[in-house]
């Protein structure tokens, strides 16, 4: 388990604004957590040095860039070698439309979030990779059909 970094009343503010807006410039930041600029930043570099920040990106939109079909994959592997679970963990790797791989407990070993542009392009993907790759068993494939909740932003 991690050791958790100690937060105050103010981290967790800059924390709960910049989860939300990542581009806020240091003196509104500071302004909307009550504290001065120089305050401000001396804790935002602390936490990035403490691994709490770890970096900023700007969400896109899937759908406005033709990869509007969400896909979770159950994966489960032949064997639970140690070189099996390795390989096919750089295979999710190098694959960009895999944007989330768990390992998991339970009856199935892996879960991927798999990001295509139509059923087609998963099936590509399904067909001639996942399930050709010699250390998967078999899958399970789930289609969502909608986006009821989505955050990317950790509680604080």
């Amino acid at each position: 388990m991690v050791n958790s970094f100690n937060l105050d009343a103010i981290d967790r503010k800059i924390l709960g604004i910049l989860q939300d807006r990542g581009d806020i410039s240091h003196a509104a930041l500071a302004e909307a957590v009550g504290a001065s600029p120089a305050s401000c930043w001396r804790r935002i570099k602390a936490l990035e040095t403490a691994g709490v920040l770890v970096k900023t990106v700007s969400l896109v939109n899937p759908d406005l860039v033709g990869r509007g079909l969400n896909v979770f994959c159950q994966v489960r592997m032949k064997s639970h070698d140690p070189v099996a679970r390795r390989n096919f963990e750089r295979f999710v790797e190098s694959h960009e439309e895999v944007l989330e791989c768990y390992s998991m407990s339970g009856d199935w070993d892996y879960l991927l979030r798999v990001l295509v542009a139509d059923v087609a392009d998963y099936e590509r993907l399904l067909m001639r990779g996942i399930l050709t790759h010699e250390a998967v068993a078999n899958s399970s494939s789930h289609f969502a059909l909608k986006s009821v909740k989505y955050s990317t932003a950790v509680p604080v």
